[in-house]
């Protein structure tokens, strides 16, 4: 029996000094014991997580822009990757209009604020204008406007990924015109600065765990466990209908590429737990995009659809909107007319474009629905500061995942996939020698393809479970 404990004990040290996993999801623990526990020690440990984000977000641009450029030229056709955006933008919407009406139809069967009665005059609505920061959602306009860069510069300094990939599109498309023959070092540049990245990703990575615990921690001692109680109903419908839409997407994965949703989520485990410790899907951009490389996505698509999705896919975000506009209307006695609430979706659908970057987004989103309506008290929106961030694990998976499922369905739409090696790596093999040159790619190629899987720094990413 002693030797059984000992052997044990080697087993569960070992798996805890190789194991991603295993490390976040013990830091998981950790930070829900010190926020508990201390609550003040859990607050001041923030900082942990924020630098961790902050370290991420520095590689985030520069990465996308070596991807994008790469894909651009090794596809050796501008016209497919418009193609990709036009498919993906198509994608973007429909599930996002189907994430806010899917919340709406749950907030009406479930009423997750009916019977609390509350007074609007008694919300404090300088609370909201603290938490938004004075900030507003871009009209259309200026959200079109913003997405072109006026310094290249700029692009870079502000980490503003729409300008990035629009720079990144007009350097694909200038490589592409020019052809390797009068710029022939500089894709290898390119993808050598590529590597680098991922490398330097790497080493940030080792720090996942101390994120995780630090805004674990932050979390339960500022907030506590009472809004667990207090918004008991709101948040199990909120989480409920967020599993529901999950499974609509493993559905449609499965009609259009025959891949398993459930088998990426295992693939990906590490990352959606990093996620959902930090409640940042930024942090695992560079790593989620290395994993659908290696799944067989193009490059093209992964560079394009994946970033894109950051801003125009946010499927959890539009669940918790719409249900928190029924919510707040419950909470007040307001009845939402069948008119009304076919208006919320409309303002959602316009006002939830602009929200990526804009802080307190949510608040800024749902007082401008408020005032489209003309019937809930722009200090109701007051009610959901309680349980904002404890919303943020549901808005930050759903999210994520409904942008992985995008690259997995575009890639297909447009022959981008190659759907063996996808199938071999979701089943925790690792794909066969030569994976790489089999998959699809356009006859025309002026550059090199030999590298176009993955990166060498993606020898440090597991691709598959054992």
């Amino acid at each position: 029996m002693p030797h059984a404990n000992g052997t044990l004990v080697r087993r569960a040290g070992r798996l805890l000094r190789t194991s991603l996993f295993t490390q976040v999801l013990v830091a998981l623990v950790l930070g829900v014991v010190v926020g508990r526990l201390w609550p003040g020690a859990g607050s001041s440990l923030q900082p942990l997580g924020d630098g961790f984000v902050r370290l991420i977000k520095s590689m985030i641009a520069p990465l996308v822009f070596c991807v994008v450029v790469a894909g651009i030229t090794k596809a050796g056709d501008l016209k497919s990757f418009g193609r990709i955006g036009v498919k993906a933008l198509l994608w973007f919407e429909v599930a996002t209009s189907i994430a806010l009406v899917v919340g709406l139809l749950a907030g009406n069967i479930f009423a997750p604020g009916a019977g609390m009665h509350v007074d609007p005059a008694s919300l404090d609505k300088g609370a909201v204008d603290a938490k938004t920061g004075g900030s507003h959602l871009p009209s259309a306009a200026q959200f079109v406007l913003e997405s072109l860069p006026d310094s290249a510069i700029g692009a870079f300094a502000e980490n503003s990924l729409l300008q990035v990939l629009v720079l990144a599109c007009l350097v694909g498309a200038a490589l592409l015109h020019l052809g390797q023959r009068k710029v022939p070092q500089i894709l290898p540049l390119i993808e050598q600065v590529q590597d680098v990245v991922f490398t330097i990703v790497g080493y940030i990575m080792k720090l996942a765990p101390l994120a995780v615990l630090g805004a674990t921690a932050h979390l339960v001692g500022e907030y506590g466990l009472g809004a667990m109680a207090t918004y008991g109903k709101l948040i199990a419908v909120c989480y409920g209908v967020a599993l529901v839409f999950l499974v609509l997407l493993g559905l449609a994965l499965k009609a259009v590429t025959g891949l398993s949703l459930w088998k990426f989520v295992r693939y990906t485990r590490e990352e959606l737990l990093l996620a959902l410790g930090t409640g940042s899907s930024e942090t695992v951009m560079p790593r989620m995009m290395q994993k659908l490389r290696a799944a067989g996505c193009r490059d093209d698509a992964v560079g394009l659809v994946l970033p894109t999705g950051y801003s125009f896919n946010l499927d959890g975000a539009s669940i918790y909107l719409s249900i928190g506009t029924l919510f707040i209307a419950q909470a007040i006695g307001v009845d939402l007319s069948l008119g009304q609430q076919v208006t919320v979706v409309l303002v959602l659908m316009l006002t939830s474009k602009g929200m990526a970057g804009v802080p307190g987004s949510a608040f800024l989103a749902l007082s401008a629905t408020a005032s489209a309506l003309g019937v809930i008290p722009a200090a109701a929106v007051a009610l959901l500061l309680g349980v904002d961030r404890i919303m943020d694990s549901m808005r930050v998976a759903t999210n994520l995942l409904g942008n992985c499922v995008a690259v997995f369905a575009v890639s297909r739409w447009e022959g981008a996939l190659d759907r063996v090696t996808a199938k071999r790596v979701l089943n925790g093999e690792r794909p066969a020698e030569g994976a790489a040159e089999k998959a699809p790619e356009p006859a025309v190629s002026a550059v090199p393809t030999a590298d176009s899987a993955v990166p060498a720094a993606d020898s440090a990413v597991p691709t598959g479970e054992k």
